[in-house]
């Protein structure tokens, strides 16, 4: 198996792309306002060891820069609108024990940004925007005051946990500030996050590949493999032998009844004959991910009720493909999936009335989500599909065995278990996505 390269971009190729961004982020930003973004802060794993670092996604969309303790400031005054990063210098201390971190030559020419100004000074820039007054570095480099409205990405509201969680320093920052608009930037970035550029796509591309090989690979070895975490082990060697960032969400390898809990990361079964196995694993390539979802039998062929239960994903996933098209909505397609199943599960004796919500006891979730930045990334509510848009298509069934004891008691349930009784007794413990 041989992936194709990774794709390779001239410093003037990444700088027209970056400036391209700044200047559709620009372009929706009222008149005399400002763009704040901070970078991510660093996440503790435990004691003294963080996690890996992994940047904010919009400062990195517009910058490229991997870097903490980085921040983006765009002003818009009519037609002149001015960059300017803060950066910490270089520590040679830090950098021995944590790597080498930009020379400002380094930032400038990875993000195309000319005015730089050290992280240190940061504060006194807040201060003078507390303010309403102009900023100017020891250095020379100016930032203008004036703005009426200022941009920050922000928690949709207090009780948006995620949201607090990342963008929690940002919050209480908005808090300290008056006598301005404060706007959710997190809006803009999501309408223009949704429609990919070609240079996107060719990031997106690679994160594909590396999971596409990383998945026939486990699906070479399984055969072989006693534990999930064997075949969990051939994912990640892929991803890091491939040079992927790292995966994009925890991997998925559940086999037999594993394959019914969505999202399943212990990998500490035993791999049987017999089972199926649901592999949900992808890699992240330059801060894009993929997302591939595949269940295969471990002996190389299906049982009849597992190659049936298999068939009706299979045709759900196809009839959405071939409804795919500029225009269409992602509810339409939905749609698609949800009859699709419906229809199948009919046919199997686990569905006893189409016009009821009885599939979604088995289909569990929606037909998937967009992807590009994050697995479930950003998108404008209510879109049409266009073109440069990404989304998963990812239809699913899951006979858990506990399902008809977990249903409400009610009349009609118990009517219901009674019915599907010998048809969930054939199908339980298969699940497919």
């Amino acid at each position: 198996l041989i992936t194709p390269k990774a794709p390779k971009f001239t410093d003037a190729e990444r700088h027209a792309e970056l400036a391209k961004r700044r200047a559709a982020v620009a372009a929706k930003m009222a008149d005399k306002s400002m763009l704040i973004l901070f970078s991510a802060e660093p996440k503790l794993y435990t004691n003294d060891v963080d996690y890996v670092y992994r940047q904010e996604n919009n400062l990195y969309y517009l910058t490229a820069l991997k870097q903490d303790g980085a921040t983006f400031v765009m002003t818009k005054n009519g037609d002149v609108v001015t960059e300017t990063l803060f950066l910490p210098k270089r520590v040679p201390l830090r950098e021995a024990w944590e790597g080498k971190m930009y020379s400002r030559e380094q930032a400038t020419n990875i993000s195309g940004v000319k005015s730089l100004v050290d992280s240190s000074e940061r504060d006194a820039f807040f201060q003078a925007l507390k303010e309403k007054k102009g900023f100017a570095s020891k250095e020379g480099v100016s930032i203008a005051s004036g703005q009426d409205t200022l941009y920050m990405l922000l928690p949709a509201a207090p009780q948006d946990g995620n949201g607090m969680r990342e963008y929690g320093a940002e919050h209480n920052f908005s808090k300290e500030l008056s006598g301005y608009k404060v706007e959710n930037a997190r809006t803009i970035f999501a309408e223009l996050r949704q429609i990919k550029s070609p240079y996107e796509l060719k990031l997106l591309q690679h994160a594909v590949d590396i999971s596409n090989e990383a998945h026939m690979r486990a699906m070479a070895t399984v055969g072989r493999a006693a534990w999930e975490y064997e075949v969990h082990a051939e994912l990640e060697y892929t991803f890091r032998r491939r040079n992927a960032d790292f995966w994009g969400y925890p991997s998925i390898v559940g086999c037999g009844p594993n394959a019914t809990t969505l999202h399943y990361v212990e990998s500490q079964s035993p791999v049987k004959k017999g089972d199926v196995m649901l592999i949900d694993a992808a890699a992240e390539y330059e801060h894009y991910t993929a997302d591939i979802t595949r269940t295969f039998p471990v002996s190389g062929k299906f049982t009849k009720e597992q190659a049936e239960i298999y068939q009706i994903v299979y045709d759900a996933q196809e009839a959405v493909a071939k409804a795919t098209k500029p225009g269409v909505s992602f509810g339409a397609l939905n749609t698609i999936a949800r009859e699709t199943i419906n229809e199948g599960l009919f046919k199997l004796g686990l569905v006893t009335d189409k016009k009821s919500q009885q599939v979604g006891y088995w289909f569990i979730h929606g037909l998937g989500h967009w992807l590009g930045m994050n697995v479930h990334d950003v998108s404008k509510r209510g879109a049409m599909l266009a073109p440069g848009m990404v989304f998963t298509n990812e239809p699913g069934i899951y006979i858990r065995e506990d399902a008809l004891d977990n249903l409400p008691d009610t009349p009609e349930n118990k009517a219901f278990k009674e019915t599907v009784r010998p048809a969930f007794e054939k199908y339980k413990n298969i699940g497919v996505r």
